[in-house]
């Protein structure tokens, strides 16, 4: 294919994927999709192949979509789609790793055969059971499974599914409208698609996804192959909620000659009894970013730059979960994937990478009912610490890396919900010392206004294991989570009470280099 005219047609296919994700964004009922961007949105082509991605979106929920899209079609009588038809499921081992987000994959029609697929993962605000926290003992408390289904037939919703959905969770009209969100953006894309190839004479898509992802792949292991060959190791400790310490080892295997990285976390902590249990989509996530960041973060992001990466995981390990291990809470483990990976790649690419940051974003979920005796669960929204220096700039203050979603402003979280902010500011000097200083982490005050108890779910991390600095950098300042004035390590699911006073400081990032 001409240069030229793929360049056009790319173009083309990344305002599809955006404004698909831009549609959702306006659409969601929920703040933690609307404002942070806890989202993803992906085009297909027929043979299930991510395409494009929006540039809106997390690194967790964007390359499981890409996993997610073949494991729902695997699942599904393709053959017998038909225009209007939308497929659902929130299976954490098809998707993204927990319930809470929910998968919506649309065929594309033309004339008559699909074309492609539009889909969209995001985070919901409640989906029954437990909760956001890490405190259910298996799978089974921690809310509603919904397997591979159709929530709409020929353009016909589903509606023993939708009503089985609305009784099992706490505020269905949030929920439901953001399901309606997800279908909205898929048709959106499959207009807009059929409007390209209306518009450059297509029948399909199949020789530009073809081109597209042939390009992607042989870019990917050529930057591959100027790197050293070899086995590089790297490891990283954090603690979890409970205290419990976690050790994720990585050996990063450059196999220069075929082009190909692979990453094997033999060695890593084992299964935890706590819903932080990763599964293999969302570490496989976490760990492409790593190495598609530091190589040549310029490339599109599809089905053939991640082709090369590979992954080699334990039988019994934190970050390959296992039925019935509890997942909802996967993210504690599954954000800190990508820092012993990039503790090996300095051995080989020192300037590409940064210092160990605070991780993964401290979680805070809040049920109750409000002055009026309205029943309110917030959405999951998340606090950030610092992240860790890079080679010639110091770390970035207050910043969710490497989830990269934004922080929801306290003004829009004080108007959706009874709460109550006493202090949102950055804690100057939490970033490690070096030659370029680790980013400030930030603390945090709040209570609720009810008149009634609520419960309080919250996923605070490094507590006690401080992000290490690179390359004799000093480390950054380990996290503070108090109640009432009080340290807390163990924050499952609490009642509190009307006057209690949550107080947190994120951790800061690590240093780079010595001063």
């Amino acid at each position: 294919m001409d240069g030229v005219e793929l360049q056009i047609l790319w173009s083309n296919l990344i305002g599809i994927v955006s404004e698909q994700a831009r549609a959702l964004q306006r659409i969601a009922f929920s703040p933690i999709v609307r404002e942070a961007g806890d989202l993803a949105n992906g085009l297909f082509d027929a043979k299930a192949r991510m395409v494009a991605q929006a540039v809106t979106g997390t690194p967790g929920h964007i390359n499981s979509l890409a996993a997610a899209a073949r494991n729902l079609l695997a699942h599904t009588d393709v053959k017998a789609l038909r225009p209007g038809d939308v497929l659902i499921t929130n299976d954490p081992w098809m998707s993204a790793g927990h319930f809470f987000d929910i998968t919506v994959l649309s065929p594309i029609f033309r004339d008559g055969h699909i074309i492609g697929y539009a889909g969209s993962t995001i985070h919901h605000s409640d989906i029954g059971g437990y909760g956001i926290g890490s405190g259910a003992r298996d799978i089974h408390e921690e809310g509603l499974w919904i397997p591979v289904m159709k929530l709409y037939e020929e353009g016909r919703p589903n509606e023993t599914l939708f009503e089985i959905i609305k009784r099992n969770v706490r505020t269905p009209d949030a929920l439901m409208g953001d399901l309606g969100a997800q279908v909205s953006s898929g048709m959106i894309a499959s207009d807009r698609l059929n409007a390209l190839c209306d518009r450059y004479g297509l029948d399909d898509i199949a020789q530009l996804s073809e081109e597209i992802i042939q390009r992607s792949e042989k870019a990917t292991r050529d930057a591959i192959r100027k790197l050293p060959g070899g086995t590089y190791h790297g490891s990283s400790r954090f603690d979890v909620p409970g205290g419990e310490i976690i050790e994720l080892k990585t050996a990063v295997t450059v196999d220069a000659e075929a082009g190909e990285i692979m990453i094997d976390f033999e060695g890593s902590s084992g299964p935890s009894a706590m819903g932080i249990n990763v599964v293999p989509a969302y570490t496989h996530a976490y760990a492409t970013f790593a190495i598609r960041s530091t190589l040549n973060p310029d490339l599109p992001n599809n089905a053939g730059s991640l082709a090369p990466i590979k992954i080699k995981l334990p039988d019994e390990c934190v970050v390959n979960a296992r039925y019935p291990s509890p997942v909802n809470a996967r993210h504690v483990v599954g954000m800190y994937v990508p820092f012993p990976i990039l503790k090996a790649l300095a051995q080989i690419v020192p300037d590409a990478v940064i210092a160990e940051g605070s991780g993964a974003v401290w979680t805070i979920q809040v049920q109750g009912r409000d002055a009026a005796g309205k029943p309110f669960t917030s959405s999951m929204f998340n606090y950030s610490g610092g992240m860790g220096a890079r080679a010639t700039k110091p770390g970035l203050s207050a910043i969710c890396y490497p989830t990269g979603v934004s922080a929801v402003p306290v003004e829009v979280l004080e108007a959706s919900y009874p709460i109550a902010f006493t202090c949102k500011e950055l804690e100057h000097g939490t970033g490690g010392a070096g030659k370029q200083p680790g980013g400030d982490g930030q603390r945090i005050g709040y209570r609720m206004r009810t008149q009634s108890p609520w419960l309080l779910n919250t996923i605070p991390s490094r507590l006690s294991q401080a992000p290490e600095g690179l390359f004799g950098g000093g480390d950054g300042a380990a996290g503070v989570f108090r109640i009432n004035g009080e340290d807390v390590v163990d924050t499952r699911k609490r009642q509190m009470q009307p006057d209690d006073e949550v107080f947190m400081i994120t951790p800061g990032g690590g240093g780079y280099g010595k001063v």
